[in-house]
């Protein structure tokens, strides 16, 4: 059986994989095995990035020990540089390479030669998948490559399952939403649900809701989460740049809030862990009625779906304000009625 072959073989198992109840373990399980299988190494590991920490977190392995695994992690942004420039990392001998670490940890494992490639989703780079040799390899190009194509179908199922929970988590936040909204009339106690249940889902640092006083011209608070009182006490004015913007009707996205020119208090930013946000307006009836801001404290991308979610989050958010308004005019307009009937009890 040449090598073509037991390639092809390989990724018609995966494939298949991708088409059954096969979880997202149990895929990235298989590509680290199926790397040792056909490039005939020692181990396999696939790391995956933890953003907060700046790390590589072991996902999945094969042939590697526990007192290896957790000797010490990859440092995620050195290694990301070298990969993105040059594709991959080979090398020949990892006991003594200057540009790896713990060179007596792989040394007691057995390892020699290692074999790095990045793992990718929408051009970015979540992750790495680590072949290890049991003795020194020069690898060849059609091993590189046939590496490479296992990452990519490691980024493959790990973007499936992510797109496959967000869904599961959105519906199950509209569904707690539109319950909130049907138990209960006390508004602030919906908003304040929503802004928990919206940073719980979406994995943000804080949420926040302030609606717009009209007489006054100032956003009041109404409800948050994950943030601290002294922040909040930042955001009352509508003069800045991003309320006054949302108050229009625009939706903003800021990637960096420490840096970006459009933010005014970037000291309370940095003081607050926060990174990138998301500011969205509150509508009822076609008209803006406060802003909604969401805090990750991770510099992050948001992608369309997320987007239009986060707005239509917003949307009901409003509906539920109007809702609760329209109840109360109800009620005072029934105990107007009930007093003017009373009033003129001598018609009846």
């Amino acid at each position: 059986m040449t090598r073509d072959t037991d390639y092809f073989k390989t990724f018609c198992k995966i494939s298949k994989a991708f088409g059954t109840t096969a979880t997202k373990n149990e895929l990235l399980s298989l590509i680290v095995k199926s790397a040792v299988d056909s490039l005939a190494g020692k181990a396999a590991c696939l790391f995956l990035a933890d953003e907060r920490q700046g790390i590589f977190v072991p996902t999945a392995q094969t042939g590697l020990s526990d007192n290896y695994l957790h000797a010490s992690p990859l440092k995620a942004r050195k290694i990301v540089a070298a990969l993105e420039k040059e594709g991959y990392l080979a090398f020949l001998d990892a006991t003594s390479d200057p540009r790896l670490e713990n060179h007596a940890a792989k040394k007691a494992e057995g390892i020699a030669s290692l074999l790095t490639v990045p793992i990718t989703v929408n051009d970015r780079t979540i992750g790495v998948l680590s072949l290890y040799t049991g003795s020194r390899r020069e690898f060849k190009p059609d091993e590189i490559e046939f590496l490479r194509a296992l990452a990519e179908q490691g980024g493959i199922a790990i973007e499936h399952n992510r797109l496959l929970r967000r869904m599961q988590k959105n519906t199950m936040l509209f569904l707690e939403l539109a319950s909130n909204i049907n138990s209960s009339l006390d508004i602030q106690k919906v908003l304040s649900n929503l802004t928990e249940n919206i940073c719980d889902t979406l994995g943000m640092k804080g949420a926040l809701i302030r609606l717009l006083d009209e007489d006054t011209g100032s956003l009041k608070l109404m409800a948050s989460h994950g943030l601290s009182k002294e922040f909040l006490e930042k955001g009352a004015i509508t003069t800045t740049e991003t309320a006054a913007r949302a108050l229009k009707g625009e939706t903003m996205v800021i990637s960096d809030a420490t840096t970006d020119k459009r933010i005014r208090f970037k000291d309370a930013m940095k003081s607050e862990g926060i990174v990138s946000m998301i500011v969205t307006p509150i509508l009822a009836r076609d008209k803006v009625i406060g802003v909604m801001r969401l805090y990750s404290d991770v510099q992050r991308e948001f992608p369309a779906d997320m987007m239009v979610m986060v707005e239509a989050l917003a949307h009901h958010g409003g509906l539920a304000i109007q809702n609760a308004s329209m109840y109360l005019k109800l009620q005072e307009d029934k105990k107007s009625l009930e007093a003017d009937i009373w009033s003129h009890r001598s018609w009846f």
